[in-house]
């Protein structure tokens, strides 16, 4: 299939998805959030939830990955109406990226301006240990095309300032956390020792297998964005474990309720920074 049908698929799936879910009673989102492996339980934080699995929706295709459980939740989090994603695809998957970035689309379309992206990643700084919260101030791609849409951007991810001020919102809710740069890989395969050398002389903090493109999307389409990473493993040459993708549920659960609480205050508290006009991409 050329790209030219691919995006004109994409836009109907939109449209279609869309409108599915303002009939089952998904309204304007204040922000979305696309919950990466083992970070689900951020779900039960959203009160009055809509619930809507991803197989109802036309188009959609669905999570084949341990930890995703593949529906969006619709509610209130503090005053704020929250649009979250409990499951992602991704491009290992076979996905094209117009698919694997759906959740940020469908989310613009409903009229939302706002979007946190969490993930599981492995620790490649030496300092960093497992459990660490990770806000990504930049990000580094492979020589691999993250968007269908990449041509067209006029910014990329560099989010120095507004990492600033989440650091600081955090430091007063007495959460711990740390900043640094986010290295995609294509996967599915884990890294090599000379891999990781490699992208820690590059600059790399962590690396993962996913979120790039929904940030990358997310700037096209002008909207605020931040991700988080949790370090569920430190990666290979780091440590000398064998890396296994069961690590990512029982490390999720050491920082499950600071991560909970800090999605919670970024995206609810007054003083929130996400929603100020000047970290829209514009």
């Amino acid at each position: 299939m050329s790209n030219t049908s691919q995006q004109e698929l994409s836009e109907a799936t939109l449209e279609q998805a869309a409108e599915l879910l303002r009939r089952k009673g998904v309204g304007k989102p204040d922000a979305t959030i696309i919950l990466g492996s083992g970070l689900g339980k951020f779900t039960k934080a959203i009160q009055n939830p809509v619930v809507v699995p991803y197989s109802e929706i036309q188009g959609f295709p669905e999570t084949g990955v341990a930890g995703h459980d593949g529906a969006l939740y619709f509610g209130d989090v503090g005053k704020r109406k929250v649009l979250a994603w409990s499951g992602r695809f991704h491009h290992y998957e076979g996905y094209p990226f117009d698919r694997t970035v759906l959740p940020v689309r469908v989310a613009a379309a409903l009229g939302c301006n706002t979007l946190v992206v969490t993930n599981a990643a492995g620790g490649i700084n030496f300092r960093f240990n497992v459990g660490d919260l990770m806000l990504i101030d930049d990000i580094i791609s492979l020589p691999v095309r993250v968007s269908p849409h990449t041509r067209k951007f006029r910014h990329r991810y560099a989010n120095d300032s507004l990492v600033n001020e989440v650091t600081h919102l955090a430091a007063k809710a007495g959460i711990a956390v740390t900043r640094g740069t986010y290295l995609y890989a294509k996967g599915p395969t884990y890294e090599t020792k000379a891999e990781i050398r490699a992208f820690r002389i590059m600059g790399a903090d962590a690396v993962g297998m996913s979120t790039a493109a929904e940030l990358n999307e997310a700037i096209r389409l002008e909207m605020a964005c931040l991700g988080i990473s949790l370090i569920t493993n430190l990666a290979t040459g780091v440590s000398k474990e064998k890396l296994d993708h069961s690590e990512i549920a029982e490390a999720a659960s050491l920082r499950e309720k600071d991560l909970i609480e800090l999605i919670t205050r970024i995206l609810s508290d007054p003083e929130t920074p996400i929603y100020k006009p000047e970290y829209r991409f514009r």
